[in-house]
């Protein structure tokens, strides 16, 4: 049996914010306009977000659960889903999972559900289970979900003050990956695929032809995390390991943090050097074979940097060929390969027999993820 990917549908949650007016909705840090901003938002090319903010009251106008089940409803399923797997890193709550809260927003018939977690990867790798459970027969239909609220992390009384100049940033622009800014990169938003073991009878659907993920854990320390601190060593202390939450909190051990020395030195050869050339040889792929390319990279500081690595690993699809929403969707972590993918597909311009290349890379602890679809 196969898998395909039948429906895709996006929510992203009120107006969309441009870059002069996200600091009146994340607000200041200590009542003091950033001194980086707008050199950060230079480099990383996002021009439009959306945050799941009130900007009149400054309130959440939903939860990850809701944001979710919105865009599950925006499906117009005829049938509720016989299973449901919802992937996210940033989850309202430790626990229940995050696929049972969706569930209990959609208030549909019992299904199966399941919740991936991660970062990044967690989105694609919930519509991995949905299109093996749907290959093996095991269930007829699934629908798979990516999503973030990452503006509940990103507010500023969440966030420490900034510890790096201008002028350092001018000349170390990787530095903006720090967790004093991530908050001008990400964003808030979710998006859900249906899943069949047959096309849609009308329409564009896409034929899943392969998902790979791997992990270099084994090889790599962590690179971003929250909810721990790191220790000297590269280890992390999880939150639970304080001597009290207030010392946890004190710590700010539920900021999300890069480590940025890392990030920058590693990122592009794992991704390309261990993930990408070994998925070449096992399938046997050639970039002239490659119609898109939907690369999920969280600024376009690292675009031509992944584009220079792929052309000097013999992977060379031109710029032209590749497809990205990040400048006006924002990144949108889980959510984002599924963002990308519902616009291609409504864009008209793909055509039968196209090839569609995913990549989506996750700097937790370097996982890297790659999918090919066919346009059926």
């Amino acid at each position: 049996m196969e898998a395909y990917i039948t429906r895709m549908a996006a929510f992203l949650p009120n107006a969309p914010v441009d870059n002069d007016h996200m600091e009146q909705l994340l607000g200041m840090i200590d009542g003091k306009p950033s001194r980086t901003r707008r050199i950060i938002l230079r480099n990383n090319g996002i021009k439009l977000r959306h945050y799941a903010i009130d900007p009149a009251t400054g309130a959440f106008t939903h939860n990850n659960a809701t944001l979710t089940a919105a865009a599950v409803r925006k499906l117009n399923l005829e049938q509720p889903p016989q299973c449901l797997c919802c992937g996210t890193s940033t989850p309202d709550q430790i626990m229940p999972g995050h696929a049972a809260m969706v569930h209990g927003e959609l208030g549909q018939a019992p299904c199966e559900i399941v919740t991936t977690s991660g970062i990044c990867i967690s989105g694609i790798m919930a519509l991995k289970y949905a299109c093996l459970q749907v290959a093996a027969g095991q269930t007829e239909t699934a629908v798979a979900t990516g999503s973030e609220l990452a503006s509940s992390f990103m507010r500023a009384p969440m966030c420490a003050a900034e510890t790096i100049s201008p002028a350092q940033l001018e000349q170390a622009p990787q530095l903006a990956f720090d967790s004093d800014f991530l908050r001008w990169m990400l964003s808030d938003g979710a998006a859900a695929a249906l899943v069949a073991a047959q096309p849609a009878p009308t329409g564009i659907s896409l034929r899943v032809e392969w998902i790979e993920q791997r992990s270099f854990a084994n090889e790599l320390a962590t690179c971003m995390y929250a909810g721990a601190a790191k220790n000297a060593d590269g280890s992390l202390r999880g939150w639970r390991e304080f001597d009290s939450l207030a010392q946890a909190l004190k710590e700010r051990a539920f900021l999300v943090k890069q480590d940025v020395k890392l990030l920058n030195s590693e990122i592009i050869t794992t991704a390309v050097e261990r993930a990408l050339l070994p998925i070449i040889a096992r399938h046997n792929l050639n970039a002239t074979d490659i119609t898109w390319f939907l690369p999920h990279y969280s600024s376009e500081y690292f675009r031509q940097r992944l584009y220079n690595g792929m052309q000097s690993a013999g992977f060379d699809i031109p710029m032209e060929r590749w497809f990205s929403n990040l400048t006006t969707r924002g990144n949108t972590g889980a959510a984002s390969i599924y963002i990308m993918l519902e616009e291609l597909l409504g864009s008209g311009k793909l055509r039968r027999g196209d090839t569609i290349l995913c990549f989506v890379p996750e700097s937790g602890r370097f996982s890297m993820c790659y999918m090919l679809l066919t346009v059926v």
